[in-house]
């Protein structure tokens, strides 16, 4: 039997702030972006993985959920305290260039991490944390 990630979450508190990164800052292409009882949820994902994908979704989107619960994810998310999302690069070097060039909000520049990967992380405009890694057999750009 065979388990695979289909798709993933992340939650976001405005969906064009958030297009505009995940499509025109990383390049993942948009896959869907539906409305539904004053919600919207926007399905991302990269064209290299077909069969993967993000969904951007507003915070706590359970139509069950109270009022306070709501605000308390919202609280959360505006400190940045929500999981996100790991991405692989080939050149992580060269990725971090062309985020931080396109004013991403830098948390880490390009390092050596002793578990075998070079990587480094930014903040979406939702305050989520994104790294972006890339496995030490591969050579940076310019090495």
């Amino acid at each position: 039997m065979d388990i695979k990630l289909s798709t993933c979450f992340i939650a976001v508190h405005d969906h064009d702030k958030a297009l505009a990164f995940y499509r025109d800052i990383l390049g993942l292409e948009v896959r869907d972006d539906v409305g539904f009882e004053g919600m919207r949820w926007v399905t991302v994902g990269s064209p290299a993985q077909p069969d993967v994908s993000i969904v951007l979704e507003p915070p706590l989107a359970d139509p069950n959920a109270s009022a306070e619960d709501r605000q308390a994810m919202a609280e959360l998310l505006a400190k940045g305290l929500l999981r996100g999302v790991l991405f692989e690069t080939d050149d992580c070097d060269a990725t971090f260039e062309r985020i931080s060039a396109a004013g991403g909000e830098v948390l880490q520049e390009p390092v050596d991490q002793p578990y075998g990967v070079r990587d480094c992380a930014f903040r979406d405009p939702s305050g989520n944390m994104l790294r972006f890694n890339q496995p030490r057999t591969s050579s940076p750009s310019g090495a």
